[in-house]
């Protein structure tokens, strides 16, 4: 990216290829000289300046390409596209449930994109621009950048359901309690991709169901294509919350059964020991009458005899099946 804050801006040709031009360009450019895409950080000045003074779009639009907080949504002007969408984070060190924002500003002579934090599926457009296999037109752009966007989100989602499903089988194997932090940690993973793929789902539906000129009807296929994709991907998300529920429910269940035979333990420990330490107790008074006092066996007697106690009351605990 520039010091400017623009991070490109291209003009595609109708062959698949692109040819890059500066800032200073971009004030005089003119629309006839083809499809113009520009990418900026929106958070720069001079995004701000070029987005607010010379690109001319309504103001609903300066003001979505600009603000810092944004879902994803689509918005039809006139004939224009005003669609804010998420990726998932692949950036090294970084988590991939911090999905990243991308807003857009398509019509049929203009694309106009800002961002935050680089999105690998810009970056693979530009590939394509650079190899002449690129998108030719603003209908083309749009799928293009929905498809990256949504097959990057695959990856994440089966790891998240390989995790889910580890999960599963160590509960069945182990009880270890350290699986509370792995099952928080798929469960805020999954809700955290859900949030944005929800809304998402809605406004790439909104887009193939709008009637805009310049958006062929091969190209609203790939996106109905799209759309398809995201809602198994959303059902996935809720079917990982559901299965780490359920598994979490079990891990309580054994925690909670474990707790209960100790306690059970304890109870038939107490039990036992109950009449054994009144007895003990009671003789064990420091006044005069105690009998046996004075007797020497009368220890050797007493210990006996809270042995027979103790095998009465295993007896009937037995019996009873208590134990």
């Amino acid at each position: 990216m520039s010091q400017n804050g623009l991070s490109h801006a291209l003009v595609l040709d109708k062959n698949g290829s692109a040819k890059e031009i500066s800032y200073e360009q971009l004030k005089s450019y003119d629309n006839k000289d083809g499809l113009l895409w520009v990418h900026f950080d929106y958070s720069s000045s001079e995004a701000i300046e070029w987005i607010g003074e010379y690109s001319g779009i309504d103001p609903i639009a300066v003001e979505a390409l600009l603000t810092d907080e944004t879902r994803p949504r689509t918005t039809i002007l006139d004939d224009n596209i005003l669609i804010a969408l998420r990726g998932v984070n692949l950036n090294p060190n970084s988590d991939p449930e911090d999905m990243i924002s991308i807003r857009l500003f398509i019509s049929e002579n203009v694309i106009i994109s800002t961002k935050k934090r680089d999105l690998l599926s810009v970056k693979d457009i530009i590939t394509s621009l650079n190899h002449n296999k690129g998108p030719i037109n603003s209908s083309e752009f749009l799928v293009a950048i929905a498809d990256r966007l949504t097959c990057r989100m695959e990856g994440t989602i089966d790891n998240i359901q390989d995790s889910a499903s580890e999960i599963e089988e160590l509960v069945i194997e182990s009880n270890s309690l350290e699986l509370r932090t792995k099952i928080s940690t798929i469960r805020r993973e999954a809700i955290a991709l859900r949030r944005y793929l929800s809304p998402q789902r809605e406004a790439i539906y909104t887009l193939y169901h709008s009637k805009i000129s310049w958006i062929s009807d091969y190209d609203k296929i790939q996106l109905r294509e799209i759309n398809d994709q995201l809602i198994r991907y959303v059902e996935e998300l809720d079917s990982i919350n559901d299965k780490v529920a359920l598994v979490q429910d079990e891990l309580t269940n054994k925690v909670t059964e474990q707790m209960n035979q100790r306690m059970y333990l304890l109870s038939i420990l107490s039990a036992i020991f109950l009449p054994l330490g009144f007895l003990t107790g009671l003789l064990g008074i420091n006044v005069g009458g105690v009998p046996g006092a004075e007797n020497k066996d009368s220890f050797m007697i007493f210990t006996l005899f809270l042995l027979v106690i103790g095998i009465v009351q295993y007896y009937l605990l037995k019996k009873f099946k208590w134990i």
